[in-house]
């Protein structure tokens, strides 16, 4: 069988390449809760990928700065940071549906209205949802590193994705990593440094990573986790090309 050198070789030679996963999709159990926030909040604050590529003027109702968040767990940072910066338009992503509940009920109880989500697999919302160069950041917080050797080709953070993200970033909008494992930080860093049209923005060199930004708020795991002694590694890289 030929070998193709990336993924967009294969398919512009109309070849279909079986994609890795980066998540296992844990179904769980909604709580009544989430589903009532699903339900009440789904119809102005839901996106679906059936609904193709987005204008996000028409989305939010406004020009605006947009953020996009892949993989928000229960949402509670991610609605925090919409609430903190009205100004900006928010986009979250995740697989499971309990995550996404939860991230309705507390946007619902906030009142904010400058976010939306997502319930699918954020490379496919990527590559048939999000036009080139409409986002101003994209955040990446503590994805599954998963630890295992055998298992790192599963990790989220790899040349091919960090290329089709940065379509989607207009030239110096930000694609912002946060990590607790020190292997998984080491190796974003390494995709990002190869990565073509991205540069460090960190001030300690091309290797550098930074101190948490203010609008990036600190999790109770986060916590918990320092006081443990645990560290916490950000990453941002500005798109430059």
């Amino acid at each position: 069988m030929k070998s193709f050198n990336s993924e967009e070789e294969a398919r512009a030679a109309g070849v279909y390449i079986s994609k890795v996963k980066s998540f296992v999709k844990r179904e769980g159990r909604l709580t009544n809760a989430q589903a009532r926030a699903i339900e009440n909040n789904w119809p102005s604050m839901g996106l679906s990928i059936e609904r193709g590529m987005l204008n996000l003027d028409e989305v939010f109702g406004r020009k605006a700065p947009t953020v996009l968040e892949i993989g928000f767990g229960m949402g509670k940072s991610l609605v925090e940071m919409a609430a903190a910066a009205p100004e900006n338009n928010f986009i979250g992503i995740e697989v499971h549906r309990p995550g996404v509940g939860a991230c309705l009920a507390d946007a619902e109880e906030a009142g904010v209205s400058n976010l939306r989500v997502f319930e699918h697999d954020a490379v496919e919302v990527l590559a048939q949802c999000i036009a080139d160069e409409s986002l101003s950041r994209l955040q990446l917080y503590f994805p599954d590193p998963w630890h295992k050797k055998r298992h790192h080709k599963r990790r989220i953070v790899q040349p091919d994705f960090v290329q089709n993200l940065r379509s989607k970033l207009a030239i110096g909008g930000t694609f912002h990593m946060a990590t607790d494992w020190e292997p998984y930080a080491e190796h974003m860093m390494a995709v990002m440094t190869q990565a073509d049209g991205f540069e460090n923005t960190s001030d300690k060199g091309d290797h550098g990573y930074v101190e948490r930004p203010e609008y990036r708020p600190i999790t109770k795991f986060e916590v918990r986790g320092q006081k443990l002694g645990h560290g916490v590694w950000d990453i941002i890289f500005k798109r430059v090309s």
